[in-house]
């Protein structure tokens, strides 16, 4: 049986990517279709294709393009028959429709629209120009949530979302991380490269983490705000637009604060090992790198609020703080310091990439 996946767009990194990247591994015989890549080396080797956006500059802005998103997506071509589609969809992806045909479609939600359905978790939605039309495009994303034969939810937090925007149930389908890899070596550190080690030597002996993309929705001022509260120092990982705006508060903070840009792998992952704890204040789907963290047996600290409280145990490998006001968080740190250890490879196994591509296959077929 052919298959066509179906994505928004292609990033260089991202968990969305990740889980588009999963899809191809299970089904090795589908063909790729989203509005444009900007990571052409990812997926190399399998058919993509690319809407007539991937040409203009409306892919260098998300927001200008979000208006001609919908219609694109009513309007694919294909060159062969196909027997299913299988939507991965943040934002419009499941309105996608082959002209000409009538496919069976199955939709894996990492969640509606959040600019448009929950602009209270995404600061995004707060734009004029999105509020606008926000009442228009829930009507139209209600109709076509209707069209698919099932739904996939990342997280029991997203399904209650997609049963109050869509009226549809869904299943939950945890999204794959790699934690059998992360977790197979036993020390990061050894596999990092001269500078990157003099890096990791240079930061404190104890320290609060902060890992994610450098956005505002991922709320890392909390981060350093926490790791005041809690009289520790402070390290943030990642890279985004915010990277000045953090740079600037960690130089005034009253702990030492370190940030450090575009980390590999690698280097994430032996910071995870050296950190004593992750603070993790974003309301997520999901949340990926929580997941990793433990995999290396670092304990967690979230809010109470969102997808990543799917993804520990609290009281085991994390605490859910009572709030994300930095003193909130400051003191859940200080509890997840003292937990007794714990067995990342067991704690993380249900999150496995051979767990998610089971469960997609079978949705799927």
């Amino acid at each position: 049986m052919t298959g066509l996946l179906v994505h928004e767009w292609i990033a260089r990194s991202g968990g969305s990517e990740n889980v588009l990247e999963a899809m191809a591994d299970a089904f090795p015989d589908a063909d790729i279709q989203c509005l444009w890549t900007d990571a052409p080396e990812r997926l190399a080797g399998r058919v993509l294709r690319e809407t007539w956006m991937a040409g203009t500059p409306l892919r260098r802005s998300k927001a200008l393009a979000l208006p001609f998103t919908i219609p694109t997506w009513r309007r694919l071509r294909a060159d062969r028959a196909y027997d299913w589609m299988l939507v991965s969809s943040h934002l419009f992806a499941h309105h996608a429709k082959v002209r000409n045909a009538d496919i069976p479609k199955y939709v894996y939600v990492h969640s509606p629209a959040r600019y448009i359905w929950t602009p209270e978790f995404d600061q995004r939605g707060a734009n004029p120009a999105i509020k606008a039309v926000a009442p228009l495009f829930k009507r139209i994303d209600r109709a076509r949530a209707r069209e698919p034969i099932a739904i996939a939810a990342n997280s029991e937090f997203v399904r209650k979302r997609v049963q109050q925007a869509w009226d549809r149930d869904a299943a939950v389908i945890h999204p794959p991380v790699d934690v059998q890899r992360i977790a197979d070596t036993a020390t990061w550190s050894a596999r990092l490269n001269e500078q990157e080690r003099r890096q990791l030597d240079d930061l404190p002996d104890v320290f609060i983490l902060g890992a994610s993309r450098f956005i505002p929705y991922k709320r890392l001022d909390l981060v350093i705000e926490a790791a005041e509260a809690a009289g520790v120092p402070a390290v943030l990982a990642g890279r985004g637009p915010d990277e000045d705006m953090l740079r600037a508060q960690a130089a005034d903070a009253s702990v030492p604060v370190r940030i450090i840009s575009s980390p590999s792998d690698p280097l994430l992952w032996a910071l995870y090992q050296r950190a004593k704890v992750l603070v993790f204040p974003a309301i997520e789907d999901f949340g990926i790198v929580p997941v990793e963290a433990q995999a290396l047996g670092t304990p967690i600290v979230t809010g109470p609020v969102g997808g990543q409280l799917e993804t520990y145990i609290p009281g085991k490998s994390g605490i859910v703080a009572e709030s994300t006001e930095p003193i909130d968080l400051a003191h859940a740190a200080h509890r997840a310091m003292t937990l007794p250890e714990f067995d990342g490879v067991e704690t993380t196994a249900r999150f496995s990439r051979a767990v998610f591509q089971d469960q997609i296959q079978s949705f799927v077929r």
